[in-house]
């Protein structure tokens, strides 16, 4: 709402400032006032045609038609350096009222068509043979730019035009991890929508462009792991703009795959190969060496608005107002079998025969990476796979035995959200649950059992205070057994469901979160590396019916 206001505010005295200038350009001024025929007249006033005003009817294409306009505007007043130019533009109508208000300040003519009618003498100076005409003109050119300016204004221009298509239409991604295997692959590059599911503005309002979260090594996502000369944050906090987002082109249904802030990444320690949250160290997640940084203070917590948390891909598999739970690795959505990604992975132990030896030369082929192979030098193995994976390692000899892991000894109920040991005993990533997703306008009764899943969502998500005392809750310092949720929330897991940090850890995702919607992978990499060659077959396929 906030950045609706501003956007109206800005709007108002943009008007009010060519209320006042077009009289200086020949028009009246009543016309700075009637939407649409105030661009109109603008447009005309620069030497445009009056229909180059309706481009401002076309998002994101209209940032680009308003900034030109201004600089053709004040280049009609004569005035042509950069940082003229500059200041046109990111202080419209405060230029206008100073070219509508100073005495001195004369109105040229349309900028536009006299740059054309210049720039037709040049050249017949030239077809003339005319030198002392040439010279003449070329000393008066007031549209000469030099060629560091030409370079500046390119850079400028493309920088601009990237960010706004990366902040507002696609943005490209990397799968760093294997937790979508084998849907989507360690490796894959894709694009990602930001329309789809309702253009989110910006929040983070100081920002280097181009760069989600982190110069240099760590952070552990994508790109950012080139370069390693410049670490640190890319953004400041303050100020900051309250959520907003636009109208959806389609809503998020069950088995979507949606791309998100995670959640708990407000508070963070950055590492070389990734990030953990400081509920990660709170719930003893974190190895032991990087722990041990973190306690003796060489590790500094970094703090994140929510549009800087780092960038997670899973699949939503629940949205508000359902229930689910998983039994024996099945997930069941109000109480029916969900359907399964075709190419869900889970950890199997892979016992060999005494004299048999697995050729894991078509491993790579089979979209078995070396992440998959958890522990390939005993036996029993442990290797994370698919159904169809299984099927081929088990045709390489009769004698092969491979069973499901039995993830009780690998996972408890201290590591999973709600992280209540009273509520998830004896809960796994395969048995876990039930649990009630929120959905906006649903009001709950709050109980000492059901509180933990749903406090970090009204205290946090959603903006309250909220208080626990003598067995009482208190929200917003009123003592309550009630909560009705402000927002819609999503059940978000990966299609590795044995090696895939998701909701079965850190809970819902909230609708605020939610950046975009895959749509294709157009360049894909075997296990994220070069060296081991091109994955051709994936490029250009579908990522959203993976």
């Amino acid at each position: 709402m906030s950045i609706l206001i501003f956007l109206i505010i800005s709007y108002i005295l943009l008007s009010i400032s060519l209320y006042f200038l077009f009289p200086k350009i020949g028009e009246a001024g009543w016309k700075g006032l009637v939407p649409g025929l105030n661009f109109v007249v603008w447009a005309k006033g620069v030497g445009r045609s009056p229909w180059h005003a309706a481009w401002m009817l076309f998002p994101i294409v209209n940032f680009f038609i308003y900034a030109g306009l201004a600089i053709d505007m004040v280049r009609s007043f004569r005035h042509y350096t950069f940082w003229e130019s500059l200041l046109s533009v990111i202080a419209t109508p405060f230029f206008f009222f100073y070219l509508a208000f100073t005495e001195k300040e004369k109105y040229d003519g349309p900028t536009l068509i006299k740059e054309r009618e210049f720039r037709k003498q040049l050249q017949e100076a030239k077809a003339n043979n005319n030198k002392k005409q040439l010279s003449k003109l070329e000393a008066a050119n007031p549209y000469k730019k030099t060629q560091l300016r030409e370079w500046a204004e390119a850079i400028i221009f493309a920088v601009f035009a990237a960010a706004f298509i990366r902040m507002f239409l696609i943005e490209a991604y990397v799968i760093p991890t294997s937790s979508m295997e084998d849907s989507l692959l360690v490796g894959d590059f894709l694009f990602v929508s930001k329309a789809h599911y309702g253009i989110r503005t910006p929040m983070t309002v100081v920002q280097v462009p181009l760069f989600h979260n982190r110069f240099g090594a760590g952070g552990g996502r994508g790109i950012m792991k080139l370069l390693k000369v410049i670490e640190g944050e890319t953004y400041l906090e303050k100020p900051s703009l309250p959520y907003y987002r636009l109208p959806a082109i389609e809503s998020i249904d069950r088995n979507d795959l949606i791309v998100f802030n995670y959640p708990e990444g407000d508070s963070v320690y950055v590492f070389p190969d990734r990030t953990w949250s400081v509920h990660d160290y709170r719930r003893n997640s974190i190895p032991a060496p990087y722990a041990q940084q973190i306690k003796t203070g060489r590790k500094k917590l970094v703090t994140r608005p929510m549009d800087k948390k780092d960038h997670y891909i899973k699949r939503c598999v629940a949205v508000g107002g359902d229930s689910i739970m998983i039994r024996d690795r099945q997930l069941f959505v109000n109480g029916k079998p969900a359907k399964n990604p075709s190419k869900m992975e889970f950890m199997h132990s892979v016992e060999i025969p005494e004299g048999v030896t697995i050729n894991t030369r078509n491993f790579s082929d089979w979209g078995i990476s070396t992440e998959d192979l958890v522990s390939a030098n005993s036996n029993p193995m442990i290797f994370i796979l698919t159904d169809e994976q299984k099927q081929k390692i088990q045709a390489m000899d009769a004698g092969i035995k491979i069973d499901y892991l039995d993830m009780a000894r690998v996972s408890g109920g201290d590591k999973l959200f709600p992280h209540d040991p009273n509520r998830t005993e004896g809960w796994t990533v395969d048995n876990y649950g039930p649990i009630w997703v929120p959905k906006k306008g649903i009001t709950i009764d709050l109980t000492p059992e059901n509180i933990a899943l749903y406090r970090r969502t009204i205290d946090v998500y959603e903006g309250n205070d909220f208080a626990e005392r003598d067995g009482k809750f208190f929200i917003n310092g009123k003592e309550t057994n009630r909560y009705t949720f402000k927002m819609n929330y999503f059940w978000a897991m990966g299609d590795n469901r044995h090696n895939s940090e998701d909701s079965r850890v850190w809970g819902f995702v909230p609708e605020d979160h939610i950046v975009g919607k895959p749509l294709f992978i157009w360049f894909s990499l075997k296990e994220g590396q070069l060296a081991k060659g091109i994955n051709w077959k994936r490029i250009f396929t579908s990522a959203a019916k993976k």
